[in-house]
């Protein structure tokens, strides 16, 4: 991942707890498949019923559609199910964006190569307030320079990531293929140090 460039899914309510991504009732899967049809279940269908979709969910709406999610301020608060971030990847998003995340919904979601870019306030407001006015309005997010763009007016805003997580997005790596990476630096040292007799 070093750039995407997408329409986008506005769900701009404040405080989405990981319940709400995914209900505890479909936790009892230990791979990570599946769990996208299950993503908001609660709010997209009446009655947890799948032949009854809630018109007014942005989820629901043909016209809704792209690789980024956008959420309003404090996202993924609540349990520290890393499910919520499988279900999210699952569906189909790359990238949540949000002026606020919970510090476990973060850290979940960068170990499963979903990309959390929190924005100011502002920022916020302001790509919220263009996916309103355009539902196929774009987003850029721009991984490798650390900054997300809305081209319809060029408006910008950088963001901060982990570094060594930076490094691992941008090379598809878990943290044994990072470890793998490495291995002649590790070869290196070992081999400059002095062996020691027991």
């Amino acid at each position: 991942m070093k750039k995407i460039r997408s329409t986008a899914v506005a769900i701009p309510a404040e405080n989405i707890d990981t319940d709400q991504i995914i209900p505890a009732r479909f936790l009892k899967a230990t791979s990570r498949e599946g769990f996208g049809k299950n993503l908001f279940r609660d709010w997209r269908y009446e009655d947890d019923d799948e032949s009854r979709p809630r018109a007014g969910f942005p989820l629901n709406n043909p016209a809704a559609k792209g690789s980024i999610l956008v959420a309003g301020k404090n996202f993924g608060c609540g349990s520290s199910r890393e499910h919520a971030a499988w279900a999210i990847k699952d569906y189909g998003f790359q990238v949540v964006v949000s002026s606020f995340f919970a510090d476990i919904f973060r850290n979940n979601a960068l170990n499963n190569f979903l990309l959390p870019v929190q924005v100011s306030d502002a920022f916020l407001e302001r790509i919220l307030d263009a996916l309103d006015a355009d539902p196929a309005a774009e987003l850029e997010v721009d991984l490798e320079a650390q900054t997300i763009t809305l081209p319809s007016d060029g408006s910008a805003e950088g963001f901060d990531i982990n570094p060594y997580k930076k490094t691992c997005l941008l090379n598809g790596y878990d943290d044994i293929d990072y470890l793998v990476s490495i291995l002649p630096e590790i070869t290196d040292y070992e081999a400059s140090r002095p062996t020691t007799l027991a």
